[in-house]
């Protein structure tokens, strides 16, 4: 008639500690990256199997990011959860991504948006 949950010692030190929320947000930065580069290949892929499958698998870490994001919101606020995210997504993106999968360039303009982006995150994470 009850049921009783029994925390194991490992979830919780997570529960209790910083570390849940850093693990989450390195998390959600892994798959955001792997959804968007996963577009990318899509989009020049040359046959419609290619496409199908780097669609299936940039959904499915979409999908990660998102319950990521939705977990993250049990330990941090909204209003920081979500710049956060989106602004490493942004530098991971455009750093990992375009530049280093991709061999995109960045321009000067680009590089000082990605740094300013960094800093814009700093200021918004402190409490």
């Amino acid at each position: 008639m009850f049921h009783i949950h029994a925390r194991s010692n490992s979830e919780t030190w997570f529960a209790n500690h910083a570390v849940m929320p850093v693990v989450l947000i390195g998390g959600n930065l892994i798959f955001n990256i792997v959804a968007n580069a996963s577009f990318k290949w899509s989009a020049v892929s040359s046959g419609w199997r290619d496409f199908l499958v780097w669609q299936i698998i940039g959904n499915a870490a979409g999908l990660i990011t998102v319950l990521t994001l939705t977990w993250l919101l049990r330990f941090i606020p909204l209003h920081v959860a979500y710049p956060v995210t989106a602004g490493l997504a942004v530098i991971g993106v455009q750093v990992i991504a375009a530049r280093w999968m991709f061999g995109e360039a960045i321009s000067s303009a680009q590089l000082l948006g990605t740094l300013l982006v960094a800093a814009g995150i700093v200021l918004i994470s402190e409490r």
